[in-house]
């Protein structure tokens, strides 16, 4: 009985549970695939073994950037799996392109391709819901991994959170040990949140589950002294330990004495208590090294977004060609001056680049000194007035994305003289230029458009650029498009 409790907890192992986590949706695909190919009868050539290679790394990319999106929750079937037929439509779309694009969509039967990407969504859903069973099953029967967390900060918090709203992992959190005690170590309050989020989170039931995780009260269970006598009576499986850098001394003497112990012991990095950007652990030359601040278009990743700008921005030029052509026409003859408008702007890592905008005004402010337009301003023409209101002033930056200097969606691109003013006055300013700045952002479907004319309202929009680079996932541009389209380009503070 011992030895078959052991197998099965095993599988529990935090390295077997990512890799059978990771592997499950493109070992469907692929297994869906052949067996499409023997019920109907068709070869499985070289042609499919091709297909069959590709499909695997875009399957694993997407479910890289899509499992954090699967919220699974009792009672949220529905969410779960449109979460899953959404994933499913993007790997569809992905295929068709590389297909088109190669020429290799000719050598396949359309029988076959259309009874895959027909039939697979539905075998992924019953193969997460037929894993999360077998794993409720388990922890029915007592078959969990029980775990301890050395200190009580934000990041055992999170860790502790995210293991009790994962119940398929088979883990179960029995306390905390820490050498502080009373007031230290209570639940903070909840943070305040502003309203312009409210909008954002499609899941709130979900959101207020993990919030009320977060801030539950917790169990302490003795000091960092006690652990290891803990471990051992009450038979604990695996062991985080969440201390600061500082606490070196007293971590060396715990994993010495947990060395009379069975137990998995995992370290969490105290960094990530920092307000860091797009933390992460590489390597480089063989050396560990810990990414504190770093821009998420790294890798694939940077391949993904310059494609979809690229896609984008060359459909949204074609559509919009008549209307861009009517609208420099009418700038010329209703003003003396350029129709387009070039302004010096901080871009990628803050290097200046050549923003270009359909003349609104009747003088060209591009010098140390760059005075926002304000209600009423008496430089803006009546057309340019009209274009600013409608966002029709800011077609031709999609010229800047095709070129590289742009990307649809990103932080907006600010004169040169006012990021001198403001980098001064707002901590982490800089930090939104490890992106390229974009059309439409994070802040401007929350309502932070137009004159930003003080300190807190600028403060106000870089945090929103800053939680948007953090954040980053094609989900999350795909969700600010929407809601630019939806929430239209007309806003009351655009003067």
């Amino acid at each position: 009985m011992n030895s078959e409790r052991m197998q099965v907890t095993g599988m529990a192992d935090i390295p077997v549970f990512s890799f059978v986590k990771r592997a499950l949706d493109p070992l469907v695909i692929l297994g869906t695939l052949f067996a499409v190919t023997v019920v109907q009868r068709e070869p499985f050539s070289g042609h499919y073994l091709v297909l069959a290679i590709i499909a695997f790394f875009v399957a694993a990319f997407l479910h890289e950037q899509i499992d954090a999106q699967r919220h699974w929750r009792s009672g949220r079937l529905v969410a779960f799996a449109r979460d899953i037929f959404v994933g499913w439509a993007m790997f569809v779309g992905v295929m068709v392109l590389i297909g088109y694009a190669t020429g290799f969509g000719y050598n396949y039967a359309p029988r076959v391709i259309g009874w895959w990407f027909l039939l697979t969504p539905f075998l992924l859903l019953a193969a997460q819901l037929g894993l999360r069973s077998y794993a409720s099953g388990l922890r029915r029967a007592g078959q969990v991994r029980k775990v301890v967390i050395v200190g009580i900060n934000d990041t055992g918090r999170k860790l502790a959170s995210r293991i009790a709203e994962s119940p398929h992992r088979m883990m179960s959190v029995c306390g905390f040990f820490d050498d502080r005690t009373g007031a230290r170590t209570e639940p903070p309050p909840p943070a305040p949140v502003l309203d312009e989020f409210d909008g954002a989170d499609t899941d709130d039931d979900q959101d207020e589950e993990v919030a009320a995780i977060a801030h539950a009260p917790i169990t302490v269970l003795g000091t960092m002294a006690d652990t290891a006598a803990y471990v051992r009576e009450a038979g604990i499986n695996v062991i985080f330990i969440s201390q600061p850098m500082t606490a070196q001394p007293r971590v060396r003497q715990l994993l010495d004495a947990l060395q009379d112990t069975t137990a998995s012991i995992y370290f969490l990095p105290d960094i990530y208590t920092f307000d860091l950007m797009q933390a992460r652990f590489d390597e480089v030359g063989g050396m560990p090294v810990v990414a504190i601040c770093e821009t998420p278009f790294s890798g694939v990743n940077s391949l993904v977004k310059r494609a979809s700008d690229i896609v984008i921005a060359a459909a949204i030029l074609l559509l919009l060609a008549p209307v861009m052509l009517g609208i420099a026409a009418a700038v010329r003859l209703t003003s003396p001056g350029p129709a387009i408008f070039r302004q010096r702007r901080y871009g990628l890592n803050g290097d200046d680049i050549v923003v270009y905008k359909f003349r609104s005004m009747a003088v060209c402010e591009d010098g140390d000194r760059v005075t926002q337009a304000s209600k009423n301003d008496l430089r803006v023409t009546r057309l340019g007035a009209v274009l600013r209101r409608t966002s029709l002033d800011e077609l031709p930056q999609f010229i800047n994305v095709l070129l590289g200097s742009m990307s649809i969606v990103g932080p907006r691109p600010h004169a040169v003289a006012h990021n001198e003013q403001y980098r001064r006055l707002i901590k982490g300013y800089m930090l939104r230029h490890k992106v390229k700045p974009g059309i439409t952002g994070w802040a401007q479907v929350n309502g932070l458009r137009g004159a930003l004319d003080t300190p807190d309202k600028m403060d106000r929009r870089v945090q929103y650029d800053l939680y948007y680079i953090e954040n980053w996932s094609i989900w999350f541009d795909l969700k600010i498009v929407a809601l630019t389209v939806v929430k239209g380009f007309v806003h009351e503070n655009a003067y």
